[in-house]
């Protein structure tokens, strides 16, 4: 008698890395040819939990090494109190929990929260990784997400399809970003179709994407997809992290358990010329031993290598790992890196998470590329003169502030009457001011992280930091005496305070400041003007109101007094 599964099959997306390009994972999916057990599966847990184990078996007889993402409806753990058929099947795989990550999909309205958060625990415990799907088109309640502390985010495509014309999802993209950063997870788009999409979430700070614009799901897995040329990392700033972080660059492990023998290693090395070197780990997922590919090799080439080590274990030609966290960056990386033997520069580095398993592993080139990307950049976004970034910095900034639905303030500095400084003390005399500026906007920020300085160009200076730290940057620059070439200067500041939502984007932020900055150059002195979007009130924080002198005498004609003859 024919069996429903003999019209299933199931095909294989990649997970692309945006910063590498390269496939994070497979997802598996299921495609009927007859039926509609997908419907039934929502109704149905044992069903469902039964497809989740098909599907592993399905990637298990492709052969693939790649983790693997393996769609439940959030029901399915919660009635069944866990995935004991997903588990029984990983190992029956021969693959190892931590492996695979199970995306958890609507709808969530009628799963019991607690029977669903206590079977998510013991999944952790098992050693699988947490994935909440379909963020955006679903149902999953913004408390059950902040409960469940996904290790993944996805993004539905009916979301990702309106961020290129709607700054609203634009935001939500941003926001969950954020709450990826918070808790320790990552953010992934779903449904990728077009280059503009695809740059957009990365604007947007998505660090993951699956789509046919990189490859569509197949029945075979897929290994080369199309890579869209990665923008510049954006450089560093004060309130940014000191580099990237290491979970930009992680790629997935050859993991094998710290029991395999040195054949088990030659057999996954030689069948796969990719991969750069094996994780031993213990039953926790813990690493205990790092194998490099090219030595490893070596040592069974030689005369009587296979003979002295194929049957022992591999952990006697391992080396002990070297280890980082999830949020250690690029450059803590490169510490660790420079702390070992230098036979091991060439080695990966093994990212764990906060309970010590294996996430992956990090290639140093891919990581020293990168930076090496950055530092260029940031010197190309430097102005000469003063050596500090340019307005697409701050501008971004100010989009990203916007976007986390953070209050700021957005100040505009200026030299006044700048030009005649230059006429009057010679071009290298402002200079030098303007050189001086700079340095002195630079150290006060410097142990301020919210704050960012900008020049512009010329004799203009863009400074942007929360509302708090406001005043005595503001006071750095205006209670210090300026001069050039024996000349007094002043200085003219103008500042637009605003609050979450008070604004859409840097440009409008921008478009606030130009009357505030004509106010504070009427004033006589070091000047400084304030105000808010929407509101003609401008408070004078600084400098003299200029009087004109009201005419007198007989040509007063604006007091009715006819003008002599």
């Amino acid at each position: 008698m024919p069996s429903w599964t003999d019209h299933l099959r199931f095909a294989f997306q990649p997970v692309v890395n945006l910063t590498t390009g390269s496939v994070a994972a497979l997802e598996i999916l299921a495609r009927p040819e007859q039926g509609d057990v997908l419907a039934q599966a929502r109704r149905n847990s044992g069903l469902d939990g039964e497809l989740a184990a098909l599907a592993v078996q399905s990637a298990a007889r492709r052969e693939t090494l790649l983790p693997l993402h393996v769609n439940v409806f959030a029901g399915t753990p919660a009635d069944l109190g866990g995935l004991a058929s997903l588990g029984k099947a990983v190992r029956g795989a021969g693959r190892l929990p931590w492996e695979v990550t199970v995306d958890l999909g609507a709808p969530f309205t009628h799963v019991p929260q607690r029977a669903l958060l206590s079977a998510v625990a013991r999944l952790r415990e098992d050693g699988f990784r947490i994935c909440a799907d379909g963020v955006g088109d679903g149902d999953v309640p913004l408390r059950l997400l902040a409960d469940l502390t996904p290790d993944l985010v996805k993004v539905d495509p009916s979301v990702v399809a309106r961020l290129p014309e709607d700054r609203a999802y634009r935001a939500v993209v941003s926001g969950l970003r954020r709450f990826c950063d918070e808790s320790g997870g990552q953010l992934c788009v779903e449904g990728v179709e077009t280059e503009l999409q695809c740059a957009v979430a990365r604007e947007m700070g998505a660090q993951l994407a699956q789509g046919d614009l990189f490859a569509p799901a197949a029945r075979r897995p897929i290994a080369d997809v199309y890579r869209p040329a990665p923008p510049p990392l954006a450089p560093a700033g004060p309130s940014s992290p000191p580099g990237p972080l290491v979970l930009e660059f992680v790629q997935p492990a050859a993991l094998l358990p710290a029991t395999a023998s040195a054949e088990d290693v030659r057999a996954l090395l030689t069948g796969s010329p990719g991969v750069s070197g094996v994780v031993l780990v213990d039953t926790a997922g813990v690493p205990v031993g790092a194998v490099n590919r090219n030595r490893f090799l070596l040592s069974l080439s030689g005369r009587y290598g296979h003979a002295l080590y194929a049957d022992r274990p591999a952990a006697r030609l391992a080396d002990l790992p070297r280890t980082v966290g999830t949020h250690a960056t690029a450059w803590e990386v490169l510490d660790v890196v420079a702390a070992d033997e230098r036979s091991r520069t060439g080695d990966d580095v093994t990212v764990v998470d906060a309970q010590g398993r294996c996430v992956g592993v990090v290639h140093l080139a891919d990581m020293v590329r990168a930076l090496a990307e950055t530092r260029v950049e940031e010197a190309v976004r430097l102005n000469p003169l003063t050596r500090l970034p340019g307005s697409d910095t701050i501008n971004s900034e100010v989009d990203r502030r916007i976007g986390c639905g953070c209050a700021f303030t957005l100040s505009w500095l200026d030299v006044d009457g700048f030009k005649q400084v230059n006429d009057g003390a010679g071009f290298a005399a402002g200079d030098e001011l303007i050189r001086s500026v700079g340095r002195t906007l630079a150290e006060a920020v410097d142990d301020r992280p919210s704050a960012r300085v900008g020049h512009i160009g010329g004799d203009d200076f863009l400074l942007l930091t929360d509302p708090a730290a406001l005043e005595p940057l503001a006071a750095a620059v205006l209670d210090t005496p300026w001069s050039a070439g024996g000349m007094p200067v002043t200085l003219s500041l103008a500042t637009v305070v605003c609050a979450p939502g008070a604004v859409t984007d840097h440009q409008q932020a921008a478009a606030c400041l130009a009357p505030l900055k004509k106010a504070a150059k009427a004033l006589r002195g070091a000047s400084w003007v304030l105000g808010r979007p929407g509101s003609a009130r401008q408070e004078v924080r600084r400098g003299t109101v200029v009087r004109v002198p009201f005419p007198q005498g007989p040509t007063a004609a604006g007091r009715g007094v006819p003008a002599a003859g």
